[in-house]
């Protein structure tokens, strides 16, 4: 304990000599002894972020390079909120939301937290998996003496003895707790150089447009509701009746990107792994500073340049480009280009939901004036959507199997092209296709080590969130036995091989990043009742401008979660999620009147 508190008297005892000296010395000051920030950095660039960062480039080009940055400045916003109100308080901040807010939100925001640790662990295993496999041990896939499935999981075990190994340092302190953080930090620029790398190769190999690169960094908010530009021309190309199902497909996976995106930029677990890392490094009042430098560089700064680099070489290589071996593509020799097998299911099934939905509409439009009438009577537009579905799911079961096929065969290319295109790439894939531009070493090994790097470097991190969550809940210290167990829970992540046979890895990021969305803004409404809340933040309560100023970028930043939180449940559950949403609101309010403040002091 002692040496404890006599490195973190150093450590205040820097900044006070740096200030003295100026800017220049505050600033080496503070990226000497940076810490959280890297931490927020390692988790952010995991597979959420890999993910989603590769089918924005393959979904809308280079259209969606602001959502991401954009995304993560609303989330430093609200990590310096709860980095300033930890700081100034030094209170744990669930029992802080218990006794000064409300215990609904405190137990909302912990239980999501530990939930989306869980969740959010399966990507990452996934994504580690197939990167060792398709880029580093290649030779593995031939390994006959092990089942796929086998492989996978043995694979995973080995991750996750790696991934305790490195977490058990962070928790045995000290000497441990610098080579954890050193590791954390070698791995995070190990990242952004492997895909800094890539993206330099291809500028030099003149493979990019900076043009429209730059282009892409002003918002355009139609994106949520229209195609990216670029897809008009493909459109344009289909039958005027089928166009409707195309765009509807297009803009249906943008939103899920789109989404996951902005999950991943800043999830909820972020904002529990930021207040307990600087709580267990004794930082205080002092370190207010240093903690939004931090956030700054430590975070904002690799955030944006790894994904960043992975949206500008998925573009260039996938967007509009259809998938070959499904358009009678033929090679050099003249000989016809096998699809990738990977590919085969996922193209088939949308060009099979392109056919249902012609025969549907065809069951509607031969029945009599009359049973339109009451088919149409009383029904939504959603209803006789899915009620034209039926009647071509039922007209498609009816078919033998070569009236399947030549069905199938015989759609126009314009449709099998959108179907191409559509199919969805893993990170294996962009490794391949940047072979010719990067050469083989760069392509396989850099690419491979950086995916890797996010993999790893975000398990290691749900697992240190999750030991901090689980002594939370029990009102312990976050070390120890407790905190150790705490940290194996995420390892159910490696069981992604079994919940996620047969799809395609990357696009497991979406559904999990779309689950944790939804329960984000919790925290950010906990924290902006704290930041004004004077029981707790007494004479630290920001005054004057300086409050304005922060309750207007919370503002921001809290309503934009809420809408998005609020969007996303109402695409994904319609009524049934604002139901929920309405539920969880109104339990607060319920817990706010009927247990005043004064009483759950002691909660």
């Amino acid at each position: 304990m002692a040496d404890e508190n006599s490195g973190i008297d150093r450590d205040r005892r820097i900044i006070e000599d740096a200030q003295a000296k100026g800017r220049l010395a505050t600033l080496g000051a503070y990226f000497r002894l940076s810490g959280p920030g890297w931490l927020q950095s390692a988790i952010t660039l995991g597979g959420g972020s890999l993910g989603s960062s590769l089918f924005l480039g393959v979904l809308a080009g280079f259209a969606l390079l602001w959502l991401q940055p954009l995304a993560m400045i609303m989330g430093i916003i609200m990590l310096s909120a709860i980095g300033y109100v930890t700081l100034s308080t030094g209170e744990r901040p669930f029992d802080a939301i218990n006794k000064h807010i409300n215990p609904v939100l405190g137990w909302g925001w912990i239980l999501a937290t530990l939930m989306a640790n869980c969740v959010w662990a399966l990507p990452q295993f996934s994504l580690a998996t197939a990167a060792i496999k398709q880029n580093l041990l290649t030779n593995l896939a031939q390994n006959q003496s092990m089942s796929p499935l086998q492989m996978d999981l043995t694979i995973g075990a080995c991750v996750m003895v790696l991934c305790v190994i490195v977490v058990w340092f962070y928790n045995s302190g000290g000497f441990g707790l610098k080579i954890f953080n050193t590791l954390i930090k070698l791995m995070v620029a190990g990242i952004v150089l492997a895909f800094v790398g890539v993206v330099v190769i291809m500028s030099l190999n003149g493979a990019l447009d900076w043009g429209k690169i730059g282009g892409g960094l002003i918002p355009d908010f139609s994106l949520f509701w229209t195609p990216a530009e670029t897809f008009d021309v493909h459109i344009a190309a289909v039958s005027e009746e089928f166009r409707n199902f195309w765009t509807s497909r297009i803009v249906s996976q943008q939103q899920d990107v789109m989404i996951a995106a902005a999950a991943t930029a800043v999830g909820i677990n972020m904002t529990f792994l930021l207040p307990y890392s600087m709580l267990k490094r004794k930082w205080d009042k002092n370190f207010r500073g240093l903690a939004i430098f931090d956030l700054s560089t430590g975070l904002f700064i690799p955030f944006i340049l790894a994904t960043g680099c992975v949206v500008i070489a998925s573009a260039s290589q996938f967007h509009t480009q259809a998938a070959p071996g499904f358009l009678g593509e033929k090679d050099q020799s003249g000989q016809l280009i096998a699809a990738d097998k990977k590919f085969v299911g996922q193209y088939n099934a949308i060009v099979t939901a392109r056919v249902k939905m012609e025969l549907g509409e065809r069951a509607v439009a031969t029945m009599s004036a009359d049973q339109k009438i009451l088919l149409v009577e009383g029904k939504s537009k959603d209803e006789l959507k899915q009620l034209k579905q039926q009647k071509g799911d039922e007209a498609f079961a009816a078919l033998s199997a070569k009236d399947k096929t030549d069905l199938l065969d015989s759609l126009p290319k314009p449709d099998k092209r959108m179907a191409a295109m559509l199919v969805k790439r893993d990170s294996g894939h962009l490794a391949a296709s940047l072979t010719p531009l990067t050469g083989k070493t760069v392509s396989d090994y850099v690419f491979g080590l950086g995916v890797i790097g996010m993999a790893i470097s975000s398990i290691i991190i749900l697992m240190l969130i999750n030991g901090f969550v689980i002594c939370a809940m029990f009102g312990a210290e976050s070390k120890g036995w407790l905190f150790r167990l705490g940290t194996l829970m995420p390892c159910v992540g490696m069981l992604a091989p079994v919940l996620w046979a047969g799809k395609t890895k990357m696009w497991l990021v979406m559904p999990t990043s779309i689950i944790n969305f939804t329960v984000l803004p919790i925290a950010y409404f906990a924290f902006y009742m704290m930041m004004n809340q004077k029981s707790l933040m007494g004479d630290n309560i920001p005054k004057g401008l300086k409050r304005l100023l922060w309750n207007f970028l919370m503002t921001v930043a809290a309503g934009s979660a809420a809408v998005g939180s609020v969007w996303t449940l109402w695409l994904k559950m319609r009524w049934n999620g604002i139901y929920i949403a309405i539920g969880f609101t109104v339990l607060v309010i319920l817990v706010h009147f009927i247990f005043p403040r004064k009483k759950r002091l002691v909660a």
